[in-house]
């Protein structure tokens, strides 16, 4: 079986892109990082689904939360704005956005590709029903694929990296089925920003209003325990 390394967080979209790099036969080798976030529930999440989509091995790597500033995600000083707080602007970056980690994450998948020797990365990164964050756009994908291409002895060796974004132009929607299609129970997943302190979902952060929505979109019902 060929590998690839998957970007696992425990959220939906990471899942079921897993299942995805699955269900076209690569063997899968997971990544998921703690660096601080308020919702390191995650991590528990991404160990039950690497259980499920029986990944060959799963890393989680630890990164010190402070080589990413102030921002919602990994400081206790600055609330994640819930409800009317969101802003619906959508040039506004949210406070929510972490400098930089998708490039940080991407880059420690591709070191551990290298060494692997894998050519494939997945990541669940999506243009269509996301928080506006600039580092989930094509165009950032396409280009961080042909910076890796040119930063590693395989890829001027002549073994190009793909990075695959299966999801990239779905809705929330159009996930969950296909999730569902797979045998995936979203139930193991988690997705929200600031949970309580026995991981249940606050309901009200923009990642549990868009999780709601794609349930609802998607006609079926959502197995999230929403604190509101």
């Amino acid at each position: 079986m060929k590998k690839a390394i998957l970007l696992l967080s425990g959220g939906l979209d990471s899942a079921t892109c897993g299942l995805i790099a699955r269900n076209v036969g690569f063997e899968i080798y997971a990544m998921s990082f703690f660096y601080g976030q308020r919702h390191d529930f995650e991590l528990n999440a991404a160990k039950k689904v690497a259980s499920f989509l029986d990944v060959k091995e799963h890393r989680i790597v630890n990164i010190d939360p402070t080589a990413f500033g102030s921002n919602a995600l990994t400081s206790s000083n600055i609330d994640v704005p819930k409800g009317s707080n969101i802003s619906k602007d959508s040039s506004d970056i949210p406070i929510t956005y972490v400098p930089a980690r998708n490039t940080i994450f991407l880059s420690y998948a591709l070191a551990w590709a290298e060494v692997l020797n894998c050519t494939d990365i997945f990541i669940g990164v999506n243009d269509v029903d996301y928080s506006g964050y600039p580092d989930c756009r094509p165009e950032y994908i396409a280009a961080y694929e042909r910076m890796a291409n040119l930063a590693t002895v395989s890829g001027i060796q002549g073994q190009k990296l793909k990075i695959h974004t299966p999801l990239i132009s779905f809705s929330k929607a159009e996930i969950i089925k296909t999730g569902l299609s797979g045998g995936i129970d979203y139930s193991i997943t988690h997705s929200c920003y600031d949970p309580d302190a026995h991981g249940n979902a606050c309901g009200s952060c923009d990642s549990c209003q868009i999780r709601k929505k794609g349930f609802e979109e998607a006609q079926t019902a959502d197995p999230t325990v929403y604190n509101s």
